[in-house]
């Protein structure tokens, strides 16, 4: 009966359940975890910590992410009696002056007691530690329901990843409800995965998925597996290496001195001697009138230095050492190659088709950027030159003061938002005011001085250059010489992006917008209103249309007043982008004079189309020379001059009177 109960009893206590591991001296699953890797957080250091903290961010237990923070936040204490952790938070001192801690559990964060600070030892990680911290906390970061915690963890990623972030992401990622933060984790991931993954075949796929991307990221993250690596060997290249190109010596890849250099170091050849200390040498060694059995008379070149120096190194007087006349011989029975250090070939091979594609995607987007300066640059000369095309074009009228009515535009919308603090207020108002005021500037110019000079255009253009250096004159007087600002609205602020290579700001889209409705607005004028028809026929024919009843002073006298008026509104829209300055106006008036003539002296079509070659050929020019802008304007110049030699009337010539006139 003994033996029956017996194995009763051990069969209960077979089957009578385990107590849970971390309660058995009655602490919490995190109390214990930290407690396995006490030694290592004793004794910390960016070296030895790496086990203790991927335990916790690997531990799945709903306190780790806390501890971690309060860790990181140097919030956490360890007792010094039994080695037990906590939180704690200061409680002033005691009677006796004795500071106090409040203590709290790490599991709960319940608080437990106050006791003296003098008991407990605080966890100070260091940055690099911390740094630690917060990369395993990104790993929480990615789960958190709030998604700008959750971006920034992303964020945090992008800037320092690491290896454990990979399983993390795509875990993740398999959650992620959110499509746009999912499309940046699973872009990220794809990143992490060329740079951490140990399966060559998921690496060559996430390479392969960003072929053509413009992304300074994969640049920065395939760029890595092509680096190369100098090696130099005896006879050809060997054939079992990743080759990735082979080195002339004396070529732009690959200097002489810096390949010899590099047999040198490699213990390969003897060090180089120099000129002078070749000369230093034979003279220590001159004696009898001889070096190394040469007469010194025959030492007088370096043929025969180089044999006495060499006949010096076989008796063993001197060091052995290269002259500049071996070099050649010496790199000769060498090969100088470049081999790729990623231990793959065919990851390697993936990343530089994938570069390559890249390469023909962002010369493709520069192209594109390219395309879209020169447009906005051509819509900023339209502006400029189409109240030129009306005076020069139409009444045949050499305005040099043009330049200055653009720069009367400008400081006339920075005189309104003097008065207008409202940036978009002010600009509204900016622009009709321009017209008014340098429409009538240039109605009291031609009433003054225009008219009594028609068909002089000598005399004009003398005329016209006195006003300008009066009005410029006037403008230092006013506003002084410093630039002044003309400051756009909040909503013209920043760039449209398309992509990391183009890019357009929005003050160029606006200005853009602009001129295509002046251009509009001046075919409605010219072709559906009664003042456009009265303007042609002026233009065609003075004396037939003076014989209709239209009075020609008063048409001349409104076109010129017309195009100030339009000079100033581009003013306004200049001066957004550029400085307003009192020589603003010159800037833009040679460009204006060569947009007119180009396309066509009195048709709005080619001034147009000449704005577009201008500003194409001066940012193509820019293009080649992007440190020299004088010198690309130099060149448009004389292409200019070229250009008329040929097509005197420009791209677009008028047919008929107007073009004898």
């Amino acid at each position: 009966m003994t033996r029956i109960l017996t194995a009763l009893a051990a069969c209960l206590l077979l089957l009578a359940p385990a107590p849970a591991p971390a309660q058995d001296d009655g602490i919490s699953e995190i109390q214990a975890l930290l407690q396995a890797h006490r030694e290592l957080i004793e004794d910390s250091s960016r070296r030895t910590i790496g086990p203790a903290i991927d335990a916790l961010a690997d531990s799945g237990l709903p306190a780790a992410q806390a501890v971690l923070e309060r860790w990181q936040a140097k919030e956490m204490y360890q007792r010094e009696s039994d080695g037990l952790f906590f939180f704690a938070e200061e409680a002033g001192e005691d009677d006796q002056g004795e500071d106090l801690l409040t203590l709290y559990d790490i599991a709960t964060g319940e608080e437990l007691e106050t006791v003296l600070e003098d008991g407990m030892d605080q966890l100070r990680p260091n940055s690099g530690i911390r740094g630690m911290m917060g990369a395993a906390l990104v790993r929480f970061q990615l789960k958190d329901p709030d998604p700008a915690v959750r971006l920034g963890a992303l964020d945090a990623i992008g800037r320092d990843a690491e290896p454990s972030h990979l399983p993390a992401l795509r875990a993740a990622l398999e959650a992620e409800d959110d499509p746009d933060i999912a499309a940046r984790m699973d872009r990220l991931a794809r990143l992490l995965t060329i740079q951490f993954s140990e399966d060559d075949a998921a690496r060559i796929a996430a390479i392969e998925s960003f072929a053509g991307d413009l992304g300074v990221d994969v640049r920065a993250t395939l760029n890595p597996l092509v680096r190369t690596d100098l090696r130099v060997t005896e006879g050809p290249v060997p054939d079992d290496v990743d080759l990735a190109r082979v080195l002339t010596p004396g070529t732009e890849a690959l200097s002489k001195v810096d390949a010899y250099e590099e047999l040198v170091d490699a213990d390969l050849a003897p060090p180089l001697i120099d000129r002078d200390a070749q000369k230093a040498a034979l003279v220590t060694h001159l004696a009898d009138g001889e070096v190394a059995g040469i007469q010194v008379a025959d030492l007088n070149t370096e043929a025969t230095r180089d044999m006495a120096y060499a006949e010096l190194v076989r008796r063993g007087a001197v060091e052995a050492a290269a002259t500049q006349s071996e070099i050649d011989d010496i790199l000769a029975g060498f090969s100088f190659y470049e081999v790729y250090t990623a231990t793959s070939p065919e990851v390697v091979a993936a990343a530089v088709s994938a570069l390559q594609a890249i390469d023909r995607s962002v010369a493709f987007n520069e192209f594109l950027d390219l395309a879209l300066d020169a447009l906005s640059l051509a819509s900023i000369y339209f502006l400029a030159a189409i109240g030129l095309a009306i005076t020069f074009g139409v009444m045949r009228v050499i305005n040099m003061a043009h330049g200055e009515f653009i720069m009367m535009g400008a400081y006339t919308g920075y005189v309104v938002q003097q008065i207008i603090p409202d940036y978009t207020a002010s600009l509204i108002v900016a622009l009709p005011a321009a017209f008014a005021v340098t429409f009538g500037a240039g109605v009291a110019m031609e009433r003054l001085v225009i008219r009594w000079l028609y068909h002089r255009p000598l005399e004009t253009l003398l005329a016209t250059f006195g006003i300008s250096i009066a009005l410029q004159q006037l403008a230092r007087n006013i506003f002084g010489t410093q630039a002044r600002p003309l400051t756009s609205p909040d909503w013209l602020g920043g760039a449209l992006t398309i992509n990391d290579v183009v890019s357009i700001s929005y003050i160029r889209i606006a200005i853009f917008g602009l001129a295509l409705i002046f251009l509009c607005v001046f075919l409605f004028i010219m072709n559906r209103t009664r003042v456009g028809l009265e303007v042609r026929a002026v233009t065609q024919n003075p004396a037939m249309a003076a014989s209709m009843g239209i009075n020609p002073d008063r048409i001349n006298m409104l076109t010129f007043g017309l195009g100030s008026g339009i000079a100033g509104i581009a003013g306004v829209a200049i001066g957004l982008w550029a400085k307003v300055t009192s020589e603003l106006g010159q800037d833009y008036i040679v460009q204006s004079f060569m947009t007119v003539v180009v396309g066509g002296v009195g048709n709005i079509w080619g001034t147009l189309l000449g704005a577009g070659l201008i500003g194409a050929l001066q940012k193509f020019i820019e293009w080649f020379n992007p440190s020299n802008t004088l010198a690309a304007q130099t060149y448009m110049i004389i292409f200019i001059i070229i250009f008329i030699q040929f097509r005197p009337r420009g791209l677009i010539a008028l047919k008929g009177r107007a073009a004898e006139a």
